[in-house]
């Protein structure tokens, strides 16, 4: 990435997983919203392990004066860091060089977290991703080229098929999102893709939350700690 990485790592034992920031990209963030807080149960009694890197979300997608062509690279360069340099340094710090791997995130994170799974799904058997966009486009200011292509769950995904869609059986996918304020967009792209999981047989949950529900982190707190306990108890 040409600087030094941050990565918080929280837990001495149990499935671990990359906690992927929001826009702000910190890796501190988890710690500073509550999150870690609201997870202290099951990381004490060694249920997760939760590593939470830092992100180049503003090259890549939220700073859209750059020059797209070069933000998708920068993104790429992203996605070669965690396969090539994360994972296998939480491999070896979990003694298990096979070990699954989880991933989860909001807004932003969100994308990541259901990006990564769908792309690596043997890695990354676990995905929890809330309020997240998955039409990156929006983002893109409407450049489209292979590189954004192949990064873009709600372009991708419907025309995956046979052993590129087989492959997604090691996985399990949960799209999460409110209906209340600041949810604009993460609500549609949510649904529109569950329900090209549900036409592709991609083992997913969807889980839509009331119309109270906010883009914020009250609410990712609660969702979290509540999907954590479904497979972590």
């Amino acid at each position: 990435m040409g600087r030094n990485m941050h990565l918080w790592r929280f837990g001495h034992f149990g499935m671990p997983v990359i906690v992927f920031p929001t826009a702000a990209g910190f890796a501190h963030e988890w710690k500073s919203q509550g999150m870690i807080d609201a997870l202290a149960d099951l990381i004490g009694a060694g249920k997760i392990k939760l590593y939470c890197p830092e992100s180049n979300v503003s090259e890549a997608w939220t700073r859209k004066e750059s020059d797209p062509a070069w933000r998708i690279g920068r993104h790429k360069l992203y996605e070669q860091w965690v396969m090539e340099v994360l994972v296998p340094y939480i491999r070896k710090d979990c003694n298990s060089p096979n070990i699954p791997i989880g991933v989860t995130g909001s807004s932003l994170g969100g994308m990541y977290a259901a990006n990564f799974a769908l792309k690596f799904p043997e890695t990354f058997q676990w995905s929890l991703a809330m309020s997240g966009r998955y039409e990156v486009r929006n983002f893109t200011n409407g450049y489209d080229s292979p590189d954004v292509y192949y990064n873009n769950p709600l372009a991708f995904v419907p025309n995956l098929a046979g052993e590129d869609l087989l492959r997604l059986r090691n996985t399990h996918i949960t799209l999460v999102c409110g209906q209340g304020k600041w949810e604009e967009g993460c609500i549609e792209e949510t649904r529109a893709l569950a329900h090209v999981f549900r036409k592709k047989g991609i083992p997913h949950t969807e889980d839509i939350w009331g119309t109270d529900v906010r883009h914020d982190w009250e609410w990712w707190r609660r969702q979290a700690r509540f999907h954590f306990l479904r497979s972590f108890r």
